[in-house]
């Protein structure tokens, strides 16, 4: 099995602050690796200095299997918002594919179209501007999958997508003979696509085989066994001190190294294993609520694009903890702007909506935390008991608040809106660049509010674990209510479909046998001599079509056209697409009829 990467004495400090020393390790052919660690950690910076983006500290090597081919997702995706998605991903891609032959050149383009269908993505002339997260996000993937990569190195891959997509990407990459190493904090992601879990912990870094759950059992033991070996360490020392306080005066007769090796059980013994985990003891599990909290009634949202809600009407209840799940741009956070009267004066609205008179709502928005440049994290939080719960030592009061990583950011705002006393909470993509482990304290909090709760989210384990109802947006303003969780929505879904699919077969199955049994049979007519006339000339087109389309594509490849070139082969390519499906559905049709 052959060694893809290897790792060797990296590390990596910024000021006082060290986030790993000499860490290494290797990855070989075949291994499925999630990387986990709490926020801060440095799991983006390990991922830039594989990606080349950045160095170690004091050297350290990176060393990639030569002659594989390796395709790199980083969190952010860099783009031009005038560029079509398709030149935007053949410029992003242009230096990786600088090696590629012409027919490598045609299939990756082949592939890329392929990967965005399946992304949802079937206009690759549109503009990257009018995209949202979502969309850049499986632009981005389609992108680095298109590659056709032996090696993967993907952070947070399935951050900003919906569920569809996520469980896309997931099924792709299970039965992928890839190779993959990938930072995540979605946990059903992690354990059906990965083999091995790294865990990047107080600067060192741990490898357990197995999937997620196996990592929790094998890092409680490891953790334990630690701590026994400190007790044991100092039930040595107790003996040891006794030695050394035995005879005073004769201190300086003692032999050095017993004195030494004492001074090193001291250190190790006062090492006692401890995880900083953020805490929400202090934090108001939810203010009185009354029996009203928000009531719908048929409402209505639109705008130039589409309907986004189509005469809703709902009445939310006391203590509901409620999920709201669908695609990308179905209307989720449109609906939540709707609520929290947020929502602005670019979209039409009728119908109206009651909201209760001892509301004190706390909105998480999906954008994140909004600050002043400059601005310190006691600036932003003023509560130095919270600021210690929530892993902001005191050594970090007076950091400004760009300098924190992506998840402190996170934690940061999250601690602003829960420190609010709430009692109803409104969270969209609250797991976004969250670590598992402030994931799952959250996810406790959670279950123990006592107000009311509307979460918009992708993460299935988070809503599995926090909500018992769901509303399910489907697109074109139709909202389904569904009363459970997730896992059981998605169950229910698929025993729906396999039901719909047996009725299908069974009804096709009766129109063959009855058919049979009436022994009609169905002559096939000749084909007239206009329809003659016009196959025979679909099928000379075709060639030349599929030809200059080829040939379109091969000088779209080459690196040598202008912006302008660029823009009329791509639109060029989608008519010429269009032409050729429609040419081929008709082909078939004349053809079943010869």
């Amino acid at each position: 099995m052959a060694s893809y990467l290897q790792v060797e004495n990296l590390s990596k400090s910024y000021g006082q602050k060290v986030l790993f020393e000499n860490i290494g390790f290797n990855i070989n052919e075949g291994d499925k690796i999630a990387l986990i660690a709490p926020n801060g950690s440095g799991k983006t910076s390990l991922m830039r200095i594989l990606a080349g983006e950045d160095g170690s500290d004091r050297g350290g090597k990176v060393m990639f299997l030569r002659q594989i081919r390796i395709s790199f997702l980083s969190q952010d995706y860099d783009f031009d918002p005038q560029l079509s998605i398709m030149d935007q991903v053949l410029k992003a891609s242009h230096q990786a594919r600088q090696g590629f032959t012409d027919e490598e050149q045609r299939e990756f383009v082949q592939r890329l179209r392929e990967q965005l269908s399946n992304f949802r993505l079937h206009d690759p002339s549109r503009l990257m501007g009018s995209l949202s997260g979502g969309e850049v996000k499986r632009v981005a993937l389609s992108q680095m999958l298109a590659m056709d990569a032996d090696f993967y190195i993907m952070d947070e891959p399935t951050n900003h997508l919906d569920i569809d997509a996520i469980e896309y990407l997931e099924a792709f990459l299970k039965r992928s003979r890839c190779t993959l190493f990938m930072v995540t904090h979605d946990r059903y992601f992690l354990d059906r696509v990965c083999n091995i879990v790294m865990e990047l912990d107080h600067g060192a870094l741990y490898s357990y085989k197995g999937n997620y759950q196996h990592f929790l059992e094998k890092r409680e033991e490891r953790i334990a066994n630690y701590n026994a070996n400190t007790d044991k360490v100092r039930n040595l020392l107790r003996r040891e001190l006794e030695w050394i306080h035995a005879t005073p005066c004769a201190r300086s007769g003692k032999a050095k190294y017993r004195i030494d090796a004492f001074y090193e059980l001291k250190d190790r013994a006062e090492a006692l294993y401890r995880t900083k985990e953020l805490s929400l003891s202090g934090v108001n599990a939810g203010s009185r609520l009354g029996n009203k909290i928000f009531d719908c009634h048929d409402i209505t949202i639109r705008d130039e694009k589409g309907i986004y809600l189509d005469h809703f009407s709902y009445k939310f209840q006391r203590c509901d903890k409620i999920g709201i799940v669908g695609r990308n741009g179905v209307g989720k956070s449109t609906f939540i702007n709707m609520l929290t009267d947020t929502l602005g004066s670019w979209a039409s609205v009728s119908g109206s909506i009651e909201r209760g008179s001892s509301l004190n709502l706390a909105y998480y928005r999906q954008e994140g935390i909004s600050f002043k440049e400059g601005d310190t994290v006691m600036e932003v939080v003023d509560n130095t008991k919270l600021l210690e719960q929530f892993l902001f030592p005191r050594e970090m009061w007076n950091t400004r608040v760009e300098r924190l990583s992506g998840g402190e950011k996170r934690r940061l705002y999250l601690l602003t809106i829960l420190s609010k006393d709430p009692n109803l909470l409104i969270l969209d993509e609250p797991t976004n660049d969250l670590d598992i482990m402030t994931l799952n304290i959250l996810e406790e909090y959670l279950c123990s509010f006592k107000g009311s709760l509307l979460i918009v989210s992708h993460d299935r384990h988070f809503l599995d674990r926090t909500v018992d109802h769901l509303l399910v947006f489907c697109g074109n303003g139709v909202v389904k209510d569904f009363l459970g969780n997730f896992s059981e929505y998605r169950a229910y879904i698929k025993d729906y479909e396999a039901q719909q699919a047996k009725a299908a077969a069974g009804t096709l199955a009766a129109g063959q046998t009855a058919s049979d049994n009436g022994k009609q049979k169905t002559v096939k007519r000749k084909l007239s001599y206009k329809e003659q006339r016009e196959l025979e000339s679909i099928e000379s087109s075709l060639p030349q079509l599929e030809a200059e389309k080829a040939s379109l594509e091969s000088e779209l490849n080459s690196g040598v056209l202008d912006f302008v070139q660029i823009q009329h082969h791509s639109q060029r390519i989608g008519e010429l697409m269009e032409l050729i499906d429609s040419l081929e559905s008709r082909w078939l049709e004349l053809s079943e009829k010869a």
